[in-house]
């Protein structure tokens, strides 16, 4: 069987041509499938649909989180429930498309355990079509193992991924890099990413940049490794600074042939950049012990109200 998992937070106007779509990619296949659709704290009648949904429609599993988790815990409490031997993992903006699901099941049935959509293009506009492909960039000269850029959540994992998943309990999560991280064998399908069908996006800039940060803070030790090296190439600099500083005032030596002028500009100056200096190093030292610190406390990834459907019970309430 196979069992797809999709996160919904306030998509009601785009779920009916989603499901359709969905529908009609796994009516092509000959195995027996389900869809895991989890409610993350809708505030829109999508829960309500859904539920509808779910009872003219026994293949369809929906989970209800007790509040909005996020768009990773959402997608850990869909595969913590679906019960197939492969788990295709889909946002339901209908920005990746559901054709190609017979593509990526044709690829695990040729012994790929994970098969990852890559995009050759993104339909984004505004600020996104700038950053992202910036985040991108910056991820791959930051990242301490390789992981496949342009390419997010959307594609399959086999049964024995899923599992050892599941196993990882950190909090802060970027799932594309832990997919990776795991290993097994992959393969890649391209595709041309599409706007949004319906509506914008519901991720904000701030969820986005958190996003980002969560990918970089957890598979790269190369900020901490900068700013030590920033650290003893400012040390160095200030103390060859201070011996000639030292020779010029000893010999009444002016720079550069000047006379000697006593003022506040160059200390000004020099405390004002160790001090940005030195704030940027606390703050990435601040990004890195904050996510020691939700580590440590152990808390759920997310809380399931209520599973509708056959899938209920496959999981814990929270995890």
């Amino acid at each position: 069987m196979i069992s797809l998992v999709t996160p919904i937070f306030n998509e009601e106007p785009i779920l009916p041509q989603l499901h359709q779509e969905i529908t009609a990619a796994f009516d092509s296949l000959p195995e027996a499938w389900e869809v895991v659709y989890v409610d993350d704290g809708s505030r829109d009648g999508s829960l309500a649909w859904l539920l509808g949904l779910q009872r003219s429609d026994p293949r369809v599993i929906v989970v209800e989180l007790s509040r909005n988790w996020g768009h990773q815990p959402a997608l850990t409490a869909g595969m913590a429930v679906a019960r197939g031997d492969a788990v295709i993992l889909m946002d339901g903006d209908l920005q990746d498309p559901p054709k190609l699901i017979p593509e990526f099941v044709s690829a695990w049935k040729l012994g790929a355990d994970v098969v990852i959509g890559q995009r050759r293009s993104r339909g984004d506009s505004g600020v996104r079509k700038l950053i992202f492909p910036m985040f991108y960039r910056v991820f791959g000269l930051l990242a301490d193992f390789p992981v496949p850029l342009n390419a997010g959540v959307f594609g399959l994992m086999d049964r024995r991924v899923v599992d050892t998943l599941l196993r990882l309990t950190e909090t802060n999560r970027y799932l594309p890099g832990l997919r990776s991280w795991v290993g097994f064998q992959t393969k890649f399908v391209y595709y041309d990413r599409a706007a949004r069908a319906i509506g914008n996006s519901k991720q904000s800039l701030a969820s986005l940049l958190k996003y980002a940060l969560d990918a970089i803070f957890s598979f790269s030790y190369k900020p901490l490794r900068i700013t030590l090296a920033m650290g003893v190439i400012i040390a160095i600099a200030s103390f060859l600074a201070g011996l000639f500083l030292i020779v010029c005032r000893i010999l009444n030596i002016g720079l550069f042939g000047a006379p000697v002028v006593y003022g506040y500009t160059s200390t000004l100056a020099l405390v004002l950049f160790l001090a940005g200096v030195q704030l940027t190093s606390i703050g990435i030292l601040g990004e890195y012990l904050g996510r020691i610190y939700d580590e440590v406390k152990r808390r759920p990834l997310f809380v399931i109200k209520k599973i509708h459907g056959s899938g209920e019970g496959a999981a814990s309430a929270s995890q």
